[in-house]
């Protein structure tokens, strides 16, 4: 499924960059953004996070517009196991692994977020949309919860955005989910709500 939306849109992608204008279609910029996990008795989660962030205009309409976004982001966690229970007694190792899941751990995210972007602008300053991404990851750190390496990372997101001349500012609450599509051992992931805020710069 995953190398399925990854081959549409590069395909999109490519056939909207030749058959289309480039000019004042590409905006570059930056976000920051935080968040937790929703409440859980069974572990904890925060986390903080940096994207960049690559924006094309496919289309635009009278009354909306249609955008890709290419993010790499580094996305920085904290992770505790609450309820020991959750690691079975037919788990290898299971009081070792409980032990070591119980500690509060660090754990590091390597993200491409591939992204669409609906948008509908209010007047000339002030526009409101809605974003959905996946995209691969790296995790560094094996919890119960999902094993280290591959996996990835889905986010669904409302926002709103301020744009004078070429600069955009936008704020945007999120819901992202992380697992590793069965591909490792541990895939419970985890779900997070975040917001975050960013600049664009329209080139």
């Amino acid at each position: 499924m995953y190398k399925k939306i990854w081959i549409i849109f590069l395909v999109v992608l490519c056939w909207s960059m030749t058959a289309q204008e480039k000019q004042n279609r590409f905006a570059v910029g930056l976000n920051y953004g935080f968040g937790s996990e929703f409440n859980n008795r069974n572990y904890t989660f925060e986390n903080h996070f940096y994207k960049a962030q690559i924006q094309y205009l496919l289309k635009k309409t009278k009354h909306f517009q249609y955008e890709i976004l290419v993010q790499p982001e580094v996305n920085f966690g904290k992770h505790q196991l609450l309820n020991f229970y959750f690691v079975k007694p037919d788990t290898p190792n299971f009081e070792e692994k409980r032990a070591e899941y119980t500690q509060l751990k660090e754990v590091h995210e390597y993200v491409l977020n591939l992204g669409f972007l609906f948008r509908k602008p209010i007047n000339q300053v002030l526009s409101v949309y809605v974003l959905v991404s996946v995209g691969p990851m790296i995790n560094d750190t094996e919890t119960e919860r999902i094993s280290e390496g591959f996996a990835f990372a889905d986010v669904a997101a409302l926002g709103l955005s301020f744009k004078v001349q070429k600069l955009q500012l936008d704020v945007r609450p999120s819901i992202r989910h992380v697992s590793n599509a069965g591909l490792g051992s541990a895939n419970a992931g985890y779900n997070t709500r975040n917001i975050e805020f960013g600049v664009l710069y329209s080139l």
